[in-house]
Formats: structure tokens, C-alpha cells, sequence
């Protein structure tokens, strides 16, 4: 039943009215019934807030699974160390020949007639590796230093490596008594699974609004939806990037997924990234010199790094590294060595192109930066002040020069089989707006995602932490 909502205190009887103090003017009604002056558009206080695409614009490829973790295979060093211990007590400066033990849990790499390098600069002869002995049990072999003298530093420490640089043989001896296997590493990340929903009654799905979303819709629900997507992407997207595998399942079935920033951060022979710390958090942070940028190339050149990146850096680094490049640049080079023209490889050799993705780019020791503002780390309410100030991740459309090789730095998996994606799925239950699977009024939005992300050549690959200020 309809009802009318009329002036307090006002009844029929006209004469009733004659009391000043319960009139009623004709300036109330219209009060009442005049239209607001309305300004429909949605104002956007804090800009864009979607922070997905870091996976896209860094040129991550996409693929399809179909086990509940993804493997993949890394190539080891083509020339190893092998550790060793000696007693530091049985070495003199002067000693010729000593004893070293090659401890267990490590593949032997040592065979006789190795000559190794250790110390520094001292070269030795090696004999008496056993042959016949577990390959990674503890051994002991005898160690013949080439010019007769070890060196004053030995004594300081028991523990060192060989770098194994060539071997010697007699005339007329027999080929080596042992050979070296490739070596491999074995990777595994599992995938996860993420979900989110939004709900609309039929009423509130038939409501108009004050506020126009667009293309004339003023159905409020309409933006709840929208913002419910939009919020489901960025943490596909951040699970993929901060994501961490517990070791253990604290939930029935739930494990974890290693993210982008937690295969950097891993520890470990053959694990984890070039983590370089830029100090406290704010206008103290450093980053700021190009001895630090020269420190991160000399890491890059052990790793054999590609000669392109990108740097996604928060708003902090970002201007220090601006100020980096402003004194005394060339920047008509654009590069911080005068003459020494930038790569632009990624962006089809394009620099107008690069400029127009928003990256500014430079070039120092035969690298090319390409440097890009990270929204992500600049969000207030994620990862704003939090131990996180950027990456550098190798370009993955750069060949390699010698090889060939072209092997995306990283790769997001998702499940799927039989034409049936879990990539990025979308599905409406319950009675309304198309929906057939439920008697109650209502609309669910659903979405679900199983992923994960491969990050290849870790070693390649640069963390920027900061101490939260």
C-alpha cells in the first residue's frame, strides 16, 4: 500500500491554521520536491587504483597446465667449484703439499690430475681423489701447490673453494680415471587457487541512482561489480608477485604458491636473486649513485645477465634515479656513458615507443635500464612503505647473442584441459539478470583463478628492499 508523507502538524481544518506558530508555507512543499543540483560523475579521488599489468607490460607469457604444480629445469654452473676443508693448523705459509677434505652432501666435481685454483692466485696439482667412493661422501685428496707455496692467508680460514681451471697429465698416460656429469636443478612451484564474489538483490539490481557509471547506466550495482572485478585481478595478480609457499599445508589442501618476489628472496646453492638493499624508506632512501648502479652490474656480469632490463622502481627510487642521470648526462645519448646509445630491443627498437609506455631509458656497462614508476609500491593502502622499493627483471623478448636462445624470465601458468580454463573465470548464480541456478532473489558474481607464476634464471633478476620508515 502506498503511503503520503505530508507537512508535521498539518491537518483539513483550515481554520486550525491560524496560529503563527503551526503554519505551514507554501516555500516548505517545494522545498520538499525540488530536483538536488546533481552532478552525476563519478569523481575518481585517488586516480586509476588498478594496479594489475606489472605481469604483461614485463613481457610474461601465459600457458596452460595440467598438474597441480609446474616443473622446470635449470642449467648449473658449466664450470663448478668444489668446496673443501683443511685444517688450518696443518698449512704454513710455506707449505708445498697438504691434505684437504671434500665434505659430504656435495657432488664431487675434484678428479686427480685437476689443476685448481684457490687463495686467490695460488695453482695447485691435485692427487689421491678417490674413484670409487660415493661421489657425494666425505673424501680426502692431496693437494701439490704448483710454485711450492700456499700462501700467507691460507691459515686464516678452514674452509675455501677450488675453481678448477685445467688438469696436466704425462706422456703417454691413460685418459682421466672419471668424468663429470651435467648437473641440473629441478624447480617446482605449485598453483593456487583464488576466489571472490559479489551479491545484488533483484530490488537493488532495479534501483536508479544519482551517480552515471557510464554510457547513461545509473545502477549502483552496476559499479559494486565492476570494482569487485577489478579488485579480483589485482590480487591475482599480487598472489602471483608476493605470493609464498608455507612448506606446510596450514589449511587442508593449502599450500601456498612461491611468488615473484619470494623466488628472489630464496637462499640456498642455485636459489633466489641479486638482492640489493636501498636503505630506509623515504627522501633518505639511497639508490642514488652509480657506484650502487655499478655494484648491481658486476653482480649481473657473474650471472651471465641479459643485456636489457626493466626497473620498476617505487616513486622514491624512481626520482633518485632521475637525479642519478641528471648530473652531468649526456641525455641526448640517453645514456649515462656519453655515446653510448641505448638498447631498445624490447620495444622493437622503437624509443618512441618505450617513451610512450611510460619508461625512460639508460644505459651503463653494455646494460640498458629501462626505468618505469611502480604503482603497486606506491599504493598507501598495499605496498607503500612496506620492504619492498623494486625490481629488475631481464627483458624476455632479448636473444641472447651467442646461443640464440629466447626464454621468457617469466611465465604465468594457469590450469586447463579439454577446452575447460581455470585462467580467469567468471560465472552469475541465483534467480536474476539471466541467472537460473537458485529460487532466492538474488545475483552472485563469482570468480575463481588457479595460477601460478615461474620465475626462470632467478640469479638474473634484481630485488630492491628498503627498511619501512
Amino acid at each position: 500500500m502506498a503511503t503520503t508523507s505530508v507537512p508535521t502538524d498539518f491537518s483539513p481544518a483550515a481554520q486550525r491554521r491560524i496560529d503563527p506558530a503551526k503554519y505551514t508555507a507554501l516555500a516548505d512543499f517545494i522545498d520538499e520536491i525540488n530536483k538536488p543540483d546533481n552532478r552525476e560523475s563519478l569523481v575518481k579521488t585517488y586516480g586509476d587504483q588498478g594496479i594489475t599489468g606489472f605481469l604483461q607490460m614485463t613481457g610474461a607469457t601465459k600457458a596452460a597446465g595440467t598438474n597441480d604444480e609446474v616443473q622446470w629445469w635449470e642449467e648449473t654452473r658449466l664450470h663448478p667449484q668444489q668446496p673443501f676443508n683443511y685444517s688450518a693448523g696443518d698449512v704454513d705459509a710455506t707449505a708445498s703439499t697438504f691434505t684437504a677434505t671434500l665434505p659430504a652432501g656435495t657432488n664431487r666435481s675434484l678428479r686427480n690430475n685437476d689443476v685448481v685454483l684457490f687463495n686467490g692466485n695460488v695453482r695447485a696439482f691435485v692427487t689421491g681423489v678417490p674413484t670409487t667412493a660415493d661421489a657425494t661422501g666425505a673424501a680426502t685428496c692431496t693437494v701439490n701447490v704448483l710454485d711450492g707455496d700456499v700462501g700467507a692467508s691460507a691459515t686464516a680460514t678452514a674452509t675455501d673453494n677450488f675453481s678448477i681451471i685445467g688438469n696436466l697429465f704425462a706422456q703417454g698416460s691413460d685418459q682421466n680415471d672419471a668424468y663429470l656429469e651435467s648437473q641440473v636443478n629441478k624447480k617446482t612451484n605449485g598453483y593456487m587457487i583464488v576466489k571472490e564474489v559479489f551479491k545484488v538483490t533483484g530490488s537493488q539490481a532495479t534501483n536508479i541512482g544519482w551517480v552515471n557509471l557510464g554510457g547513461g547506466d545509473y545502477r549502483w550495482y552496476v559499479k559494486g561489480e565492476a570494482d569487485t572485478r577489478k579488485r579480483f585481478k589485482d590480487k591475482r595478480e599480487m598472489m602471483m608477485l608476493l605470493g609464498q609457499a608455507s612448506g606446510n599445508a596450514f589449511a587442508t589442501g593449502i599450500d601456498g604458491s612461491e611468488g615473484y618476489f619470494a623466488a628472489l628472496e630464496a637462499t640456498g646453492a642455485g636459489n633466489g636473486g641479486i638482492v640489493f638493499d636501498t636503505g630506509t624508506a623515504g627522501e633518505n632512501a639511497s639508490f642514488d649513485s652509480l657506484s650502487e648502479i655499478d655494484s648491481i652490474i658486476k653482480e649481473l656480469d657473474k650471472q651471465g645477465a641479459n643485456p636489457e632490463y626493466a626497473m620498476y622502481l617505487n616513486t622514491q627510487c624512481s626520482l633518485n634515479v632521475d637525479d642519478m642521470i641528471a648530473q652531468g648526462v649526456n641525455t641526448a645519448t640517453a645514456g649515462l656513458t656519453a655515446g653510448v646509445a641505448s638498447q631498445f630491443g624490447a620495444f622493437n627498437n622503437d624509443k618512441d615507443l618505450a617513451v610512450q609506455l611510460g619508461f625512460k631509458s639508460f644505459s651503463r656497462g653494455g646494460y640498458t635500464f629501462h626505468k618505469h614508476s611502480w604503482k603497486l609500491l606506491n599504493e598507501p593502502t598495499l605496498l607503500n612503505n612496506s620492504g619492498f622499493a623494486g625490481v629488475m627483471i631481464p627483458m624476455s623478448t632479448v636473444v641472447d647473442p651467442k646461443s640464440g636462445d629466447r626464454n621468457p624470465s617469466l611465465e604465468m601458468n594457469f590450469k586447463s584441459a579439454g577446452g575447460y580454463s581455470r585462467d580467469m573465470e567468471h560465472f552469475i548464480t541465483g534467480s536474476i539478470l539471466g541467472a537460473n541456478t537458485d529460487t532466492q532473489d538474488f545475483a552472485q558474481f563469482n570468480y575463481r583463478s588457479e595460477v601460478c607464476l615461474v620465475t626462470r634464471a632467478a640469479n638474473r633478476h634484481v630485488l630492491l628492499t628498503q627498511t619501512p620508515a
